[in-house]
């Protein structure tokens, strides 16, 4: 018996997969992973900065903008306050309360402020009501009233208390 051997004709050998790239951080061009410039625009081969320092960088960055924009909100509101309430007038306005407070602005700048207007008999019960005052310039008194139906319609003692911004 003879054996015979059959050959089958090779193809054209499998290309390897190409190696995954991303844009050079100046021009866009492909480059390797791991590598943040290309030749051209880095052409004397220098080091990219670590992950550590670009992370620690805007960190500080920030930190830097949280420090200013704290500042810049204390200069905006200093000065305003505090402001002295007195709850005027509680009248029922349908199945709501017309509330009528005199606030003052003991402070040095103008501003408004937020009063809560609450039940001090309510257990957890009622959130009470927040009004919103005028713009009150400084050393100045205001009287408003608002309609609000968080406190139901019936009149009865009330707290209120309005916070300096």
């Amino acid at each position: 018996m003879t054996q015979t051997t059959s050959t089958v004709p090779a193809g054209p050998a499998p290309t390897p997969a190409p190696e995954p790239t991303h844009g050079c951080a100046r021009c866009g061009k492909p480059v390797a992973m791991g590598v943040g410039l290309c030749e051209e625009c880095n052409p004397l081969g220098l080091r990219d900065v670590s992950a550590s320092q670009v992370h620690g960088t805007v960190i500080i960055a920030v930190l830097v903008g949280v420090a200013i924009l704290a500042i810049f909100a204390r200069l905006a509101l200093s000065g305003i306050g505090p402001f002295p309430v007195t709850l005027t007038a509680a009248a029922p306005a349908g199945d709501a309360l017309a509330i009528t407070l005199t606030v003052t602005n003991d402070g040095s700048s103008s501003g408004q402020t937020t009063c809560h207007v609450s039940d001090p008999a309510a257990q957890g019960g009622s959130l009470g009501a927040f009004l919103l005052s005028p713009k009150i310039e400084p050393g100045q008194t205001v009287t408003f009233t608002q309609t609000v139906t968080g406190l139901g319609a019936v009149v009865r003692p009330f707290t209120v208390d309005c916070r300096t911004p």
